[in-house]
């Protein structure tokens, strides 16, 4: 009797210890990364990464501090180096980072900086950031490809704020100033481009949206790197070291009020989301939009307060679509800052090499709702993604708009 017994638990262990070693392996793409995109985030994290030679990359890592005043030791940093977004990432191929290693600690940011080498013949690399909250045990990922199909190289210079931390933003405000420091020669390179871009078509919508058959640009010329530039224009500009390169710097700059909506014209624009055709139309339309868009708001409700907190709601989730999605366009007029809006943060997020995939709600994976974000190479930015339309999203994409509509949306 005793034998079976010691052999029933001895079963029993190994069954659980291959179930657990089975749900311990874990790699990049299924990391929940919904944190990355949550209103309720206590930080913020950011990989530069900046080429140095055909094989070494520096990686600066920032980690912007939302939570007033963070304890360090509250938190533990890590990153790695990973050949593909399979890849297992195991325990002993982890780099710790500690107070020690920290080369900026200011009143908003932490900064690590590391050099990675790279084989020149490996054809995927991807650095990892991971920062665990040890209060709650969350953690929180961000990930960049250093080499891939979807890029076509890392800039060999870097844009910092005055005190010399990595800009880590997705947004200028037009007039600020940044500082391009370079150690491959005296001067960079920018192109100006002031091209406003139109709102994406709603995830139903399988034609594809308007394209601008011309792109205004405006070469700026040179500019000696390591002293601070202002960036004057509202628009985009591409920062080159090298314009015979394909590698570049893109920095959004917008209105003075971005990442909040700037004045009533604006406002019309962006409630196109839960708007009808007609009542669009109106709003456009309308000499006095403060008073058409007070109107708006009361038909939707019939109820003053009602409508102060859908107003309220509604421009929260746009602005933090404009902090998280901002590329060339707006964040709000981006397809991932148009679900964003709709939809709210998603429940999960997952990053492959060619994709970026959002679920919604549903206990078992057949009740699901999910948004594939397809990535697609572009010279301005690593990071463009275009949502997979399908005409089967209607059904939930009108139902969450009349949430919106009746006021009872909230995140």
């Amino acid at each position: 009797m005793k034998l079976k017994l010691k052999f029933f638990l001895f079963f029993v262990i190994l069954q659980v210890g291959t179930i657990q070693t089975g749900f311990s392996q874990r790699n990049l793409s299924n990391l929940n990364q919904t944190l990355r995109y949550s209103r309720y985030s206590r930080l913020g994290l950011k990989i530069i990464p900046i080429k140095e030679n055909e094989t070494d990359f520096k990686l600066q890592m920032v980690i912007e501090k939302i939570e007033e005043n963070p304890n360090f030791n509250t938190f533990s940093f890590s990153y790695s180096i990973l050949e593909s977004y399979e890849q297992e990432i195991k325990d002993d191929e982890v780099n710790l980072l500690t107070d020690n290693d920290l080369k900026s600690d200011t009143e908003r940011h932490w900064f690590f900086e590391k050099t990675v080498s790279i084989p020149a013949d490996q054809k995927v690399a991807v650095a990892l950031l991971t920062v665990l909250d040890t209060r709650q045990g969350d953690e929180y990922y961000y990930h960049v490809d250093l080499k891939s199909p979807f890029i076509f190289s890392q800039p060999e210079f870097g844009a910092y704020y005055a005190n010399n931390v990595p800009f880590d933003q997705n947004f200028l405000n037009k007039g600020q100033s940044l500082l391009f420091k370079s150690e491959q020669g005296p001067n960079l390179h920018a192109f100006y481009y002031p091209a406003p871009f139109e709102v994406p078509y709603p995830p139903m919508e399988t034609k594809p949206s308007a394209v601008p058959k011309e792109l205004e640009v405006i070469d700026q010329g040179d500019f000696l790197a390591n002293v601070p530039k202002s960036l004057d224009g509202e628009g985009y500009y591409f920062i080159q070291g090298d314009t015979s390169e394909s590698s570049g710097l893109l920095l959004k700059t917008t209105h003075e009020a971005f990442p909040k909506v700037k004045d009533w014209e604006e406002m019309v624009q962006i409630v196109t989301y839960i708007s009808t055709r007609k009542e669009h139309e109106t709003l456009l339309a309308a000499e006095d939009k403060k008073k058409a868009l007070d109107q708006y708001w009361y038909n939707l409700t019939r109820n003053p307060d009602t409508a102060k907190d859908l107003i309220r709601e509604y421009f929260r989730q746009v602005e933090f679509a404009n902090i998280l999605f901002t590329d060339f366009k707006e964040g709000w007029k981006t397809d991932r800052g148009m679900v964003y809006v709709v939809m709210g943060p998603p429940t999960e997020v997952n990053f492959y090499l060619d994709r970026e995939v959002w679920s919604y709600g549903g206990l078992s994976e057949s009740s699901k709702i999910r948004f594939t974000f397809v990535r697609i190479k572009n010279i301005l930015t690593p990071h463009y993604y275009s949502l997979n339309r399908s005409r089967a999203y209607q059904p939930v994409w009108f139902k969450n708009i009349s949430i919106w509509r009746s006021g009872k949306m909230a995140f």
